[in-house]
């Protein structure tokens, strides 16, 4: 039986860096702004963050993959990093540990993160 997802979300685009996301769309009408609102889109549909209730699934890339798995028990810290905008647009940055003094898993722009760490 499969494992309930309790989060599962992509990093947010216009929510994550509003200042860009205002500024590509003023260059839509020259052309550059459609490109740079599609390599931003495939790049922000390609990194993935699944909680299940046994793990944490990370997942990143197009043409080649990372992927990374931890166990929700072997989990020592999470931390949420969040400027003022990202606090008013309800995104940040997530790190995971689990042992040493580097996280095993950094997303950014993830959407509710103080839910996400809740959960973890």
């Amino acid at each position: 039986m499969a494992a309930s997802v309790l989060y599962d979300e992509h990093p947010s685009m216009a929510r994550s860096n509003p200042l860009i996301f205002l500024l590509a769309l003023l260059l839509v009408p020259v052309g550059i702004g459609i490109v740079i609102l599609l390599v931003w889109w495939v790049k922000s549909r390609t990194v993935r963050l699944r909680v299940t209730e046994e793990e944490v699934e990370y997942e990143a890339g197009l043409f080649s993959k990372e992927r990374r798995e931890m166990k929700r028990t072997s989990i020592r810290s999470v931390t949420v990093d969040q400027t003022l905008l990202d606090r008013l647009f309800r995104v940040g940055t997530v790190a995971i540990y689990s042992s040493g003094d580097s996280p095993e898993i950094v997303v950014r722009g993830l959407p509710d993160p103080e839910r996400l760490r809740a959960l973890l």
